[in-house]
């Protein structure tokens, strides 16, 4: 019945606090909050922790982000809609085959309507963000920060808030397992190629490539991982 209790990592406490400051009223919707540097001086943590805070904050539709000017406490009622969604998720995060057949259905729209909607903006981004990926992964790393920026750059790009904050949502809860694929420099390389793929196909303005593209990426990513845990229980089987 009972579950080990995981160690609670320094962003998950920030988020905490930030909503418990919500639900008290101390911050009220519309209230801009102090930027990351300065809440990063105030926590005595990494600015980074800040960042994820802030990136999960407003995945589950409490805070919004407005490049250029700052990040408040929403009050947006695409954010209202949203918000029961996303806490749905949240208690569903274990049932990882649901979640990835959300993300091939609502991923590849995105993706499709990236391809009509990108502004050169989105494509630059987009393109930095691979461009960082690259050398992440030339350097042995997963480059797992540089895989989920890419897909919330390209859901930005499809320029639909709701999905925007539903997809983003479903890719915070599957961290774990995204970061489970990506370990091994082939599994990174392959992601990166599919990123290239689905990017060359919004460059083109080619929707159908394109969700064609990212419906192969999702894909390939579950089966992969359900491949991984399939060996694993295998193991733990024979052992015992």
């Amino acid at each position: 019945m009972f579950k080990p209790i995981k160690k609670t990592k320094i962003y998950e406490k920030i988020v905490d606090e930030i909503k418990d400051l919500i639900d008290q009223g101390t911050l009220k919707w519309g209230d801009q909050l102090p930027t990351e540097r300065e809440l990063s001086e105030t926590f005595k943590v990494s600015r980074t922790c800040v960042r994820e805070a802030f990136r999960i904050l407003e995945s589950q539709g409490f805070l919004d982000s407005r490049p250029g000017d700052g990040t408040y406490v929403t009050s947006n009622p695409i954010d209202s809609l949203v918000q029961p969604l996303a806490s749905f998720i949240l208690k569903e995060k274990d049932h990882q085959l649901e979640l990835f057949e959300m993300r091939r259905l609502l991923e590849s729209q995105l993706a499709y309507l990236a391809a009509e909607r990108a502004t050169p903006e989105n494509m630059t981004k987009m393109e930095k963000i691979l461009r960082r990926q690259e050398e992440q992964i030339a350097n042995g790393e997963t480059g797992l920060d540089s895989d989920s920026d890419f897909h919330h750059a390209l859901a930005e790009a499809a320029n639909n808030r709701i999905l925007l904050h539903i997809i983003n949502t479903t890719i915070e809860f599957q961290a774990e397992s995204r970061e489970s694929y990506l370990l091994g420099e082939e599994r990174a390389k392959k992601s990166l190629a599919h990123h290239k793929k689905i990017f060359s196909a919004i460059q083109k303005g080619d929707g159908e490539l394109a969700a064609n593209a990212m419906r192969e990426h999702i894909g390939d990513v579950e089966k992969t991982l359900i491949d991984t845990f399939n060996e694993k229980d295998i193991s733990i089987k024979k052992k015992t």
